[in-house]
């Protein structure tokens, strides 16, 4: 279903506006943020970036997603409770940035964030039926509505945090699901027409953002963006796609965030497997694999980005018919065979550099 021209017009001026205000401010955010020192000093552990980089560049994100929605989108009171949520974790996040809070505190936070965007109507009421236990195509879930929503909220504005551990990954990974749900907002309802503007104004942030973010990173969004592109994303997702019966409708927001959402469970699972806090930070995540394996920083960010763009397409994927379905599957079917062919080309120069090395070591040795 194709949007008005008006719609179209206010979704090109969200991307272009909230870009440009993303952009021409991360400079000055990037000064602020040293001088209030929120600064990301490597500790050779976890942290693999060379020397201290500012943090707190989520505040750039927000800016120019703010500006764009209030300049262009319609402000109901679903989209006021999203905003107000947004800046209470905006400044949590940036207070974190600088201090660096309790684990537990900053999921109090995320949980009263939830709340206040459930009491503005942000609500999970029905759910599709995938497993198909009835004959009923959707699920009333009743009092469980609110339990669920603040979960889904709170569990994918984690995710994006988590997954924030390499130059450009949570803000690429973002990006690239806010663009499936942007497209398949456009193409589900014409309803979905403010929502749409709302997605744009967040994609425009993060492309503002992106060119300095990515390795090698001259600033990071840290908690500030990170809390808040999970945020933004879960809630708008409420609103923009669980509130249709069709099956396709509940899967579509779980592919587009596919990649931060199996991290947090396995990271999750892992931590209390052992033992430990959920919130225990580790070295366990997807990145950090992609690295072990010998890949480096902006291979494995590539590879990631990569995923999630397949993932992405998948929702758009079951949206589409036709020619359209044919062109997105041939897309994912490239991007697909691209990554195969970038693992297989990159595991074989790893195996002939460490037999090169094995060969010095025992010509070495003989000498």
């Amino acid at each position: 279903m194709l949007l008005s021209s008006v719609i179209i017009k206010k979704i090109t001026l969200a991307i272009v506006t909230a870009f440009i205000v993303s952009f021409c401010i991360t400079p000055i955010v990037k000064s602020f943020a040293k001088q209030v020192g929120a600064v990301d000093i490597p500790d050779n552990k976890r942290h693999i970036h060379k020397s201290p980089t500012p943090r707190m560049g989520g505040l750039a994100i927000f800016l120019g997603f703010i500006v764009a929605v209030l300049l262009l989108a319609k402000v109901t009171s679903q989209i006021r409770g999203i905003l107000l949520g947004s800046v209470l974790i905006v400044v949590v996040g940036a207070i974190d940035d600088v201090l660096n809070l309790n684990a537990w505190l900053k999921f109090g936070v995320q949980i009263l964030a939830a709340v206040i965007a459930v009491l503005s109507g942000v609500l999970i009421n029905v759910v599709s039926n995938p497993l198909l236990i009835t004959s009923e195509q959707a699920l009333t879930i009743g009092v469980l509505s609110v339990p669920v929503t603040v979960i889904w909220i709170v569990a994918v504005t984690n995710s994006v945090n988590l997954i924030d551990g390499l130059d450009g990954l949570a803000c690429g990974v973002s990006t690239i699901a806010c663009i499936s749900m942007l497209v398949v907002s456009m193409l589900v309802s014409e309803a979905n027409g403010n929502i749409a503007v709302v997605l744009a104004a967040l994609c425009g942030a993060c492309l503002g953002f992106l060119p300095y973010n990515l390795n090698p990173a001259k600033i990071f969004m840290g908690d500030t963006g990170a809390l808040l592109l999970g945020y933004v994303l879960a809630t708008v997702s409420v609103i923009g796609m669980f509130k249709f019966y069709a099956i396709i409708t509940f899967i579509l927001p779980v592919l587009a965030l596919a990649v931060p959402l199996m991290d947090t469970i396995f990271a999750f699972t892992r931590r209390m497997l052992r033992g430990q806090s959920p919130f225990h930070a580790d070295r366990g995540h997807f990145h950090h694999k992609l690295l072990d394996i010998g890949l480096s920083q902006k291979q494995a960010v590539a590879v990631l980005y990569a995923v999630s763009a397949i993932l992405g397409l998948a929702s758009v994927l079951l949206t589409t018919s036709g020619l359209l379905r044919t062109v997105v599957a041939l897309i994912a079917f490239v991007i697909a065979v691209s990554i195969w062919l970038f693992i297989f080309r990159n595991n074989k120069n790893i195996h002939l550099h460490h037999e090169h090395n094995l060969t010095e070591e025992e010509n070495n040795e003989e000498a």
